[in-house]
Formats: structure tokens, C-alpha cells, sequence
């Protein structure tokens, strides 16, 4: 069997590391943030060139904390793409504020940026790009017109830890950047974990206090604030994975380099990395209008996909109060009715894609 993602060879990697990390800190005992913690916090904002990093729970924590850093709240609105995982809508919900949907750019499948500006209303106050699938979304526009519209711009850059645009890092463009590090992301920690980067000191003192129930100093509660704090482990984990992740980044880029090789006459639609931007290939993704067969067909040949998002927000019963219906965003509902996320993870031999290629070739004659 080819599986989707291998979490355990990468684990095993680096395992002599890994296990001496969590060693470590169970021996200090600083279970919650800690020096592990705030060590990551200084590498992960080198390595994403932002001044601040905010190590928190979960990716969705660091969107909710931007979003309240950035004075989002009740009748706000706060635009962004509904071809994308929940999590993104649901951190505006969590603030009071109403996300606001534009279409997506049915090449690169991030934010359409020609739509943005005629769904800017007197309740604007942010835009969210999404950095799908390990791509940048096209941030000068997005800039000028946030700045012409006096907007904060907030990245969810969950799935684009690494990836760049005209040779900046995401996350480090906007005013605050958001990162997952669920298991399987690009880095991924032993459980749940996210990260906040921003060059604003406001933004960073607000998070950190927001992250840690709004106190100031232990006792002194000066916000109404979250228990959103990473853990010790996952720190000194994702601290030993860091020392690999532009290793595994180019092996992933290899990868997709080789897939696009294998299937240049398949008919498949393969992503298209744009020339400016350094695509990290957190999901390579293919499309075909018959989809669903070819995934049984991959299936049958024990080839694990996944599909990356099958609904698109708009069209999900729990934010049906939203009002949206099919046909509203059609490229998003296009690739969301279209797109198969082929296996891709650093240490997936040649052997195992040419397999895949090969499988799906036949599948399509």
C-alpha cells in the first residue's frame, strides 16, 4: 500500500532526537510554554523572517487571536475564500464578526484578488488570504488595497509553513500570519499546535496575553482571554523538526517536480506553481472531472488520496445562515467537485509516484 502521508517514517528519522527532546522537558517539568516554547517562538519567527512569534494550541487559535489582536469583533466583516478547511470561517464566527466570501483564482485556487475590492463594505475591517494548499495567494494587490481601505491583513498561512511570494515568507507579509501544526502539516507536531507571527509589538504583547487568559502578569487579568497556550513537548519537538524542514520543503518540491513530469500527458489539471512564488506542496492536488472514480480506481490499487475540500464553506450546513447557495462561487465549487490530493510527503520514494502515475494513467485509458 502507498498511504496519503507516512508520519511514521519521518518519526522514525529522527527518533534518537525526538525522544531526547521530550526527555528533556519532561525532566524540567515546564509542561505549559516554557523555555522549549519560547525558544520556538524565536526560530519559527526567524525562519518565517517576522520579528514576533506567539506559540499557541491549535492553527485555528492563532487565526482567532489575529483576528482579536486586530480589533475584529461584533458586525464586523472580514473577507476571505470559502475553498478552504472550516477553520478559517469559523475563527471570524468566533469573534462576532461575518465572514464575507469571495470567489477563488481558478488557476492557483487562492483568493481571486480582482473580487476583493467590490466586496469591501463600511463593515470591513480585514481581508484573510488563504495560503492553500502550500501556495502563496497574490499579497501585493491584496496590500495596496488594504492600505488604500485602511484593512489588516491576516494570512492563514496553515498549510504554507516555508512557502514564499517574489522571495518573501508568508506570514511575514500581512500584519499577522497563522500557522497549524496538526500532525500532518509540513512541520507537524505530536499533537495539536499553532503559531502566530507579526512584526507589530502591539499585536504580539495582545496574543501573548489573549493565549494565556488575558493576564498581564500571573493574577493580573487586564483582557477576557483563552487557555491557548502550546504545550512543552510540542515545543521541543517541533524545535528538533525545524532543523529539517527545508530539507523535507525541497524534497516535497522534488516530489511535485516529479509528479508533474509523470503525468504531463495524462489530461489531468496538474497545480501550477506561479513563477514568483516558492509553492511548498503541502497537498498536490490534481483535478479531474470524474474524480470520484479515479479515487476508487487508485483505491483498488491500494493508493491512499484524499480530497482537500470536498464542500466548499458556503455550501456547509453550519454556516448556512450565511445565505450562500450553489452556483455563488462557482471555481470554488469547481475544484472542490474536482480536486484528488495524491500521496505527498518528503520521504515518498520515486518508486512509490511512479507507481501512482502509473495507476492513474491506466485508469484514465
Amino acid at each position: 500500500m502507498i498511504p496519503f502521508v507516512d508520519l511514521k517514517t519521518q518519526y522514525l528519522s529522527i527518533k534518537d532526537e525526538i525522544d531526547t527532546a521530550v526527555l528533556k522537558v519532561l525532566d524540567s517539568t515546564q509542561f505549559i510554554l516554557g523555555s522549549e516554547v519560547a525558544a520556538l517562538e524565536a526560530e519559527f519567527a526567524n525562519y518565517s523572517q517576522a520579528s514576533f512569534g506567539i506559540a499557541l494550541n491549535t492553527g485555528t487559535s492563532a487565526l482567532h487571536l489575529a483576528l482579536l489582536a486586530a480589533g475584529i469583533g461584533a458586525g464586523d466583516e472580514v473577507i476571505t475564500i470559502p475553498m478552504t478547511f472550516v477553520a478559517t470561517t469559523a475563527a471570524i464566527c468566533y469573534t462576532g464578526a461575518t465572514p464575507v466570501f469571495v470567489d477563488i483564482d481558478p488557476v492557483t485556487y487562492t483568493i481571486d484578488v480582482t473580487q476583493i475590492e467590490q466586496a469591501i463594505t463600511g463593515r470591513t475591517k480585514a481581508i484573510l488570504p488563504v495560503h492553500l494548499y502550500g501556495q502563496s495567494a497574490d499579497m501585493d494587490p491584496i496590500l495596496e488595497i488594504a492600505r488604500r481601505h485602511n484593512l489588516v491583513v491576516i494570512e492563514d498561512a496553515a498549510q504554507a509553513h516555508g512557502a514564499e511570494y517574489k522571495g518573501r515568507r508568508v506570514g511575514s507579509i500581512g500584519d499577522i500570519g497563522c500557522f497549524s501544526f496538526y500532525p500532518g502539516k509540513n512541520l507537524g507536531a505530536y499533537g495539536e499546535g499553532g503559531m502566530a507571527v507579526t512584526n507589530n509589538p502591539e499585536y504580539d504583547q495582545t496574543m501573548r496575553m489573549l493565549r494565556d487568559w488575558g493576564q498581564e502578569k500571573r493574577y493580573h487579568h487586564v483582557l477576557k482571554g483563552y487557555n491557548y497556550r502550546m504545550d512543552g513537548i510540542q515545543g521541543a519537538i517541533l524545535r528538533v523538526k525545524m532543523r529539517y524542514i527545508e530539507a523535507w520543503t525541497e524534497a516535497r518540491i522534488a516530489c511535485a517536480a516529479n509528479y508533474n513530469e509523470l503525468l504531463a500527458e495524462s489530461g489531468l489539471g496538474l497545480p501550477s506553481a506561479l513563477p514568483h512564488n516558492r509553492h511548498v506542496y503541502h497537498i498536490y492536488a490534481v483535478r479531474s472531472p470524474q474524480r470520484d472514480a479515479l479515487q476508487q480506481s487508485l483505491q483498488a490499487h491500494d493508493i491512499q488520496t484524499g480530497i482537500h475540500y470536498p464542500i466548499p464553506v458556503h455550501l456547509q450546513k453550519s454556516y448556512s445562515e450565511l445565505g450562500h447557495k450553489v452556483g455563488d462561487f462557482p471555481h470554488s465549487e469547481a475544484v472542490a467537485n474536482e480536486v484528488l490530493s495524491l500521496p505527498m510527503y518528503p520521504e515518498l520514494p520515486i518508486e512509490s509516484q511512479t507507481q501512482v502515475a502509473k495507476a492513474i494513467i491506466s485508469s484514465i485509458r
